[in-house]
């Protein structure tokens, strides 16, 4: 029984479409794309506020006969489907289950699919598989023809090489899980006839190829080779193909990984100054003396208060970062992630030497320079030549990223390439587990490393240029009283939600 629904898109355009109770409604929206002249894999359907699951004949939907469709527009970024591939006994005798279950963006292709299961176990072949047929009357070992895999989703059969193009989005699958079950049927195509077609046809995809979850996923495609089958024998494994690229859009997204003021060529302001003294290893470092104050020195310095009072530009700032975060960013692709990890080690390659600063328990400190040859154990020899009871056990720790991180003692680990050191690095002193009290008690460098010595200079802050208060403005008096110079109550004043946020 025929029947008809409604698809209203954005502007309140309608098309109306003539259904079937077997038609899916991935169909429904194909035609109702192409009659609102929209592209059906950026679009969605939903009913009373809730998604269509488009996989759905139209008889399990639910819709009533007359139904008004929303059209929205989708993510652009895929979402993630778990698809299991039901495998016929003769290919499951080495698969628990007969199943193959994955998860895969709903940009990949079917194609895709069945060429990375093929990659799950030894002596898998789904797509380049032959068989020998004889013609009516003829004689001999006959030819070798293609036999095609054939899926059926939810009893929708794809037979032909071009269904098998489709993605799982233009099945309908955006989400949830999905049940492949697969299976062969000879074709009336020679093999090398088919194998040619392929290629054929992938060559013709890499040429038109645009940036959408579609053409990605054909496009990565091709760079998969298509084994050749061997009668008689087990077919060789076949190679695991690339995972299918995500759509990107490289030009809004900001750079996530900061460059360091050695990456950028800029002078690092270290502390460290060639010195005479020569530490372990005829290394030159300079050492620095314990402060005499518990106090630390940045707390003895002067400050302002009005410093840390939020002014209408960090407002404006933190507004702009709130509705920049609820924003729909798109996740980098595979080629994305390795260029950005070849950027990274390239920039580890450039770094030639750092500076290490060892900072002791009682606060006193060493400063040295270190190659990139150089290793954790050459980190590990300058602490121990500097102090006084070398037989007590102790450990360094630095924090990164990743929060603190201890460095191995006989480690042959290289600090740059291996640790991930650069630029000016602080590295703390730690006593072990074993260490005695007395050693704890003492000094940790030795008498005459503490002998050469100095103080560490720190700069002083630079004045506050904001000017003081005219005691004889009586119009910011008043406006201090009440209270409309930094609560937002005037134009263009501090929004009162923002007070919160400064130094309590």
């Amino acid at each position: 029984m025929a029947s008809t629904v409604v698809v209203i898109d954005a502007s309140a355009r309608r098309a109306t479409i003539r259904t079937t109770p077997g038609m899916i409604l991935r169909d429904v929206l194909q035609e109702a794309c192409n009659k609102l002249g929209a592209d059906a894999s950026r679009y969605g359907l939903k009913h009373k506020n809730k998604n269509v699951d488009l996989s759905n004949p139209i008889r399990l939907s639910g819709l009533s006969p007359g139904a008004k469709l929303e059209l929205v527009q989708l993510s652009r970024s895929p979402s993630v489907v778990s698809v299991a591939l039901q495998l016929p006994e003769s290919e499951a005798h080495d698969q628990s289950g007969g199943r193959i279950v994955e998860k895969y963006p709903s940009s990949t292709t079917i194609w895709l699919i069945l060429r990375n299961s093929e990659s799950k176990g030894p002596h898998r072949n789904y797509t380049a598989r032959a068989k020998t047929k004889t013609e009516a009357g003829g004689s001999g070992a006959g030819r070798l023809y293609h036999e095609a895999p054939v899926l059926n989703i939810m009893g929708r059969e794809l037979t032909s090489f071009t269904e098998l193009q489709k993605t799982l989005a233009q099945l309908g699958f955006n989400s949830g899980s999905v049940l492949l079950r697969l299976g062969f049927r000879v074709s009336d195509t020679p093999l090398e006839e088919a194998m040619e077609q392929i290629e054929q046809y992938f060559k013709s995809v890499s040429g038109d190829e645009k940036v959408g979850s579609h053409a990605t996923s054909m496009a990565t495609n091709e760079s998969v080779p298509i084994p050749e089958p061997v009668l008689g024998e087990e077919d060789k494994e076949a190679k695991s193909p690339p995972e299918p690229k995500s759509p990107s859009n490289e030009e809004q997204r900001p750079p996530t990984t900061p460059c360091t003021q050695q990456e950028m060529g800029v002078p690092i302001d270290t502390g460290f100054t060639p010195s005479t003294i020569t530490g372990p290893g005829q290394r030159p470092i300079s050492v620095f003396k314990p402060p005499e104050s518990s106090t630390p020195r940045a707390a003895q310095q002067a400050f302002n208060e009005r410093d840390y009072e939020p002014t209408v530009a960090h407002a404006k700032w933190h507004q702009a970062r709130l509705q920049g975060s609820g924003r729909n960013k798109t996740l980098p692709s595979d080629k994305e992630l390795a260029e950005k990890e070849n950027a990274k080690a390239q920039r580890v390659a450039e770094i030639k030497e750092i500076v290490i600063k060892i900072r002791f328990p009682d606060q006193s400190a060493v400063n040295a320079s270190f190659t990139n040859l150089d290793t954790a154990r050459s980190l590990y020899e300058l602490a121990k030549g500097m102090m006084a009871a070398q037989d007590e056990p102790f450990l360094l720790s630095f924090r990164s990223a990743k929060g603190p991180q201890n460095i191995p003692p006989n480690g042959t680990e290289k600090l740059i390439s291996d640790l991930g050191l650069s630029g000016s690095t602080l590295v703390n002193f730690l006593w072990g587990e074993g260490a005695s009290l007395e050693a704890r008690a003492k000094p940790v460098m030795k008498e005459n490393m503490l002998a050469q010595a100095k103080e560490l200079e720190v700069p002083k802050n630079f004045e506050s240029e904001a000017p003081e208060p005219d005691p004889n403005d009586t119009a910011t008096e008043k406006q201090k009283e009440s209270g409309t110079a930094r609560t937002g109550a005037g134009k263009g004043g501090m929004p009162k939600w923002f007070k919160g946020l400064g130094k309590k």
